[in-house]
């Protein structure tokens, strides 16, 4: 057993691990600054979007474009090994909250 009494191994294996361990974690720091980024960089997309739409008097909400996004994500979860239940989750909450800003924009006009 290990020193708190869960199994494992020791020394220089145990060592290794800790060290692969801090490895997979910068990685997963790193991917995990890159979506904020990401997602920063879409909602500036979006925002144009909302003014655009609000300047035309088109509604917030395009459904037929929303359904399109599902089916193209459901098409990329796939490819990439992701669960394309988790990916649509996701975007759902993305799409909410595009509308959302899109919203707030035709209502300040």
């Amino acid at each position: 057993m290990g020193a708190d009494g869960a199994g494992g191994v020791g020394g220089a294996e145990l060592e290794a691990a800790l060290a692969r361990l801090a490895e997979l974690r910068a990685s997963i720091d790193n991917v995990d600054a890159a979506v904020v980024f990401l997602l920063a960089e879409r909602f500036k997309f979006t925002q144009q979007v909302g003014h655009l739409k609000a300047d035309a008097g088109l509604p917030p909400a395009d459904l037929e474009r929303e359904a399109e996004q599902i089916a193209r994500l459901h098409r990329l979860a796939d490819e990439s090994g992701l669960d394309p239940v988790f990916a649509e989750k996701l975007l759902g909450f993305i799409i909410a909250e595009v509308i959302r800003h899109h919203e707030a924009i035709a209502d300040s006009r």
